[in-house]
């Protein structure tokens, strides 16, 4: 029996729920809202251990976008055309759900386009056309449009840019508010019955002949009919008894000062998306460099280190045009969860224990497609 709680709160904050989501991050808050749209009177309560999500979800580099050409290019490769595509129209229509859902204004979704930088020690140049022909002809059904990419190489100068070989375009991507997104669907969900319990650590879920008791560090019992793990790469730590093959994967960041008349403007990836930056606002935000030690940063610590931190800014030393100036006034990480085979972990580990995780990288994108998916597995 637990001590120490009272009545009021056993009966209110601690009642067994028919649902319970562990993470309260995109994919915890989708997943929440999608349930209530589908089942209103679902009792459901959302678990986050700290103040705010601190995986990835307000951590990342605010992208709303569906793969940088030579990211498309090789998941085609490695997945498999239909497999690549599947993944890149969820992407797609889970960009086209966050506009349809919250004004624009409200999230700060800014449709600057998306570029991909190439240099010819990445991409043979007499291979840029073909690859792009081939990609518009797959995606085509999926953007509506015959020419999803256009090489515009001319741009590179006028944003600023240096040190590139081509620029591809994509006219549908942007860049968003990745703190106000969860704050808005904070909000929807509240509004909609759904309880958010910040600062309660779960321990371990525990599969019950009538449904899941979950342990906290609080040492306060919860009990619900499902649950639904939203905890992305600290998800083994919960899943007491369970390997989930997903690994972690340490994203660091760094943002200069405001620039005077900064030329950039629009979402950038570089090296299929292992360099990623932006413009925000007179700022440039710069992510990325996990592939110069991808040991290190497979884990899920949210410090940062200096070998990342020394490669983003020697990055930003090469590409800007010298006559940029700035200095770096703010560093941070997020953790993203890792699939050998970059596609979302969806599975039931228990009968009534769901684990919804691993968007590599794609999180903003994924999670509103990937709940819907959630909701229609937990109710038949």
């Amino acid at each position: 029996m637990q001590t120490n709680i009272s009545i009021w709160e056993k009966d209110s904050f601690f009642a067994p729920q028919d649902i319970i989501i562990v993470g309260g991050g995109l994919m915890g808050l989708w997943s929440a809202i999608t349930l209530k749209e589908k089942k209103h009177s679902l009792r459901i309560t959302i678990l986050e251990k700290n103040i705010t999500p601190l995986g990835a979800s307000t951590r990342n580099a605010g992208f709303a976008c569906f793969g940088s050409p030579t990211e498309l290019l090789h998941d085609a490769q490695t997945l498999g055309e239909s497999t690549m595509l599947s993944i890149t129209e969820k992407r797609f229509k889970g960009i086209e759900k966050i506009t349809h859902y919250f004004p624009k204004h409200e999230i700060e979704y800014d449709p600057c386009g998306g570029y991909e930088c190439i240099t010819n020690a990445q991409f043979k140049p007499d291979t840029i056309h073909d690859s792009i022909a081939y990609l518009n002809q797959l995606l085509a059904p999926i953007t509506g449009t015959k020419h999803t990419f256009i090489r515009n190489d001319a741009a590179l100068s006028t944003l600023g840019l240096q040190h590139f070989d081509a620029l591809i375009q994509n006219k549908m991507e942007a860049g968003l508010h990745s703190g106000k997104l969860v704050q808005a669907l904070q909000m929807e969900a509240v509004s909609m019955g759904v309880q958010i319990l910040s600062g309660i650590e779960v321990t371990n879920c525990l599969q019950q002949n009538n449904g899941v008791q979950l342990h906290t560090h609080q040492k306060i019992v919860f009990t619900a009919e499902k649950v639904l793990l939203c905890t992305n790469a600290f998800s083994n730590t919960i899943a007491t008894g369970h390997t989930i093959p997903v690994k972690a994967g340490r994203g660091q960041i760094i943002l200069t000062s405001p620039i005077q008349n900064l030329p950039l403007h629009g979402t950038f990836h570089f090296d299929a998306g292992f360099y990623y930056w932006r413009n925000l606002g007179n700022r440039i935000l710069l992510g990325g460099a996990r592939n110069k030690a991808f040991e290190e940063e497979t884990t899920t610590s949210l410090t940062t280190s200096a070998t990342i931190q020394t490669a983003l800014e020697d990055f930003l030393k090469t590409h800007l045009h010298p006559s940029i100036h700035y200095t770096i006034e703010q560093r941070w990480s997020g953790i993203m969860g890792f699939t050998v085979n970059h596609l979302p972990y969806i599975h039931f580990i228990e009968p009534n224990i769901l684990a919804a995780i691993a968007c590599n990288g794609m999180g903003v994108a994924l999670t509103p497609i990937i709940a819907e998916e959630v909701a229609d597995r937990f109710i038949q």
